[in-house]
C-alpha cells in the first residue's frame, strides 16, 4: 500500500519526507488556502520535496473551466495529478485529460456507482472518503471493499485512493479492504508506529543496558 500525506503544510510533508514513508501528497482548496501561500508556488515546493504524484485540485465547476485549470498545474512538473470533483463535468473533464495521458484524482467519492463511471473515465485515482460515511452511520470500508471487488471484476486500472482517514485503524482497515493509496493527515501517519508497549519495551532496554555497564557501540 501507497502513503500519501494530505497536507498544504511545507513542514509537515518535509517531515514526512525525513520520514521516508511518504510516496505522495494530495492537497485540496481547503488546505491550500490554511498554508496561506499561492498555490503555484506551494506546488513547486512540494514537488522538490516529495518524489510522488502531487494532486493538485481545480477550482472551476464546468469542464471547459476545469481543462484550463488542468493546462496550468500538469506544466508544473510532470508529478502533479489534476484532482476532479465527481460531477458530470468533473468526468467529462477526466475522460479529456485522460485520453491525454494526464493523471487524474477524482475525489468526493460516496457510493460504488460513481467510482465505477470514473474508471470508466480513464480515472487514475478513486477518491472514497471513508470518514465522511462514517460520521453518517454509513459503513466507509463496504465502499472500499465494493470499489475493490468491481475494479477486479473488469480490470479497471483505477487505483483506490482511500481518503477522509481520521485514525490508524481506518489505514489498517484500508489495506485489509484492498484500497491501492491512503491519503492522511500527518497525526494518524506518526500515530501507526506509535505504542504504549513499544515504549516500555525500548525503556527496558535501555535500562538494562545501562545496568550490565555495556560500553557505547560506537
Amino acid at each position: 500500500m501507497k502513503f500519501f500525506l494530505d497536507s498544504a503544510d511545507l513542514n509537515e510533508i518535509r517531515q514526512m519526507a525525513d520520514l521516508g514513508i511518504c510516496d505522495g501528497v494530495t492537497t485540496n482548496p481547503s488546505l491550500v488556502a490554511k498554508s496561506g501561500m499561492d498555490f503555484k508556488s506551494l506546488l513547486n515546493e512540494i514537488v522538490r520535496l516529495i518524489p510522488g504524484p502531487i494532486s493538485a485540485e481545480v477550482v472551476g465547476t464546468t469542464a471547459s473551466e476545469m481543462l484550463t485549470e488542468a493546462e496550468v498545474l500538469s506544466k508544473i512538473h510532470p508529478n502533479i495529478v489534476i484532482k476532479l470533483p465527481l460531477t458530470p463535468e468533473g468526468l467529462k473533464a477526466c475522460k479529456a485529460l485522460s485520453a491525454r495521458h494526464i493523471k487524474t484524482n477524482v475525489t468526493l467519492c460516496f457510493q460504488a456507482g460513481q467510482a465505477l463511471l470514473a474508471a470508466k473515465c480513464g480515472a487514475t485515482y478513486i477518491s472514497p472518503f471513508i470518514g465522511r460515511l462514517d460520521d453518517i452511520s454509513q459503513d466507509g470500508m463496504a465502499l472500499i471493499r465494493e470499489i475493490r471487488t468491481i475494479y477486479n471484476n473488469y480490470g479497471y486500472k483505477t487505483e483506490i485512493l482511500a481518503a477522509s482517514i481520521r485514525h490508524p485503524q481506518h489505514v489498517i482497515q484500508s489495506a485489509l479492504s484492498g484500497a491501492d493509496v491512503v491519503t492522511c493527515p500527518m497525526k494518524v501517519l506518526t500515530a501507526l508506529y506509535q505504542h504504549p508497549l513499544t515504549d516500555k519495551g525500548l525503556v527496558s532496554f535501555m535500562e538494562d543496558w545501562k545496568k550490565a555497564n555495556q560500553k557505547p557501540i560506537a
